[in-house]
């Protein structure tokens, strides 16, 4: 019996052992978890950048898509009948090549005030989505831009489809080939509004992702 009692001294160094592995897992976890926070703020960061990346590309293919389109005009003759006739054509004479342009311009808008509010929150070094009432609001936003933007091209790709097949059962011909350079122009101005939709479409895809981690 005498043999299990400790002295004073042994209970204080075994009081002092015990401290020290005591401090030593704490500082371990505290360790870890810095080092987890400090993994998840790298990749939040580089999801930022992407999306700031998206937000520029969106911005250069919506006024690429409205600058062909508004530039879309062309004059020349066609042929009925044996008749050569002169022929006008222009971006404005036709509603869906307008809605085409309204809706490019308000893309445009839409991604360079995301943009300028990412870019200030990055240079603060802040999150670009602060909250998830932010996030829904940049998703519905970027998902009835990507929805108008589909829909802008669809219809002007009807009417550009119309112009270089020429109409059915009629002597009207197809106006492409004397209007070849208005033609190219929408054309081009329809291919960069559906690149438009894709990347306000991997926009909102990411909005999601962040709002299940969230």
């Amino acid at each position: 019996m005498m043999s299990d009692l400790k002295s004073p001294e042994e209970v204080v160094v075994q009081l002092s052992e015990a401290k020290v592995l005591e401090n030593g897992a704490m500082g371990g976890s505290l360790v870890g978890a810095e080092m987890r926070n400090q993994r998840s703020s790298g990749v939040q960061r580089k999801a930022d950048l992407v999306q700031m990346v998206i937000r520029l590309l969106c911005i250069g293919t919506s006024v690429i898509a409205l600058s062909f389109m508004v530039t879309a005009k062309e004059a020349s003759t066609v042929s009925i009948y044996g008749f050569q006739l002169p022929v006008h054509s222009k971006w404005s004479f036709s509603e869906s090549f307008e809605y085409l342009v309204g809706v490019a311009a308000a893309v445009a808008a839409h991604s360079l005030l995301q943009l300028l509010i990412g870019t200030s929150r990055l240079i603060r070094k802040a999150p670009v989505i602060p909250s998830r009432n932010h996030a829904w609001l940049i998703f519905a936003g970027d998902q009835v831009f990507a929805y108008v933007m589909m829909s802008a091209g669809s219809a002007a790709s009807g009417v550009t489809n119309l112009n270089r097949i020429g109409i059915q059962h009629t002597a009207l011909p197809n106006f492409c080939k004397p209007l070849h350079i208005f033609c190219d122009h929408v054309a081009i101005s329809i291919a960069f509004t559906f690149f438009s939709c894709f990347l306000l479409a991997t926009s909102a895809i990411q909005d999601v992702i962040w709002l299940s981690r969230n």
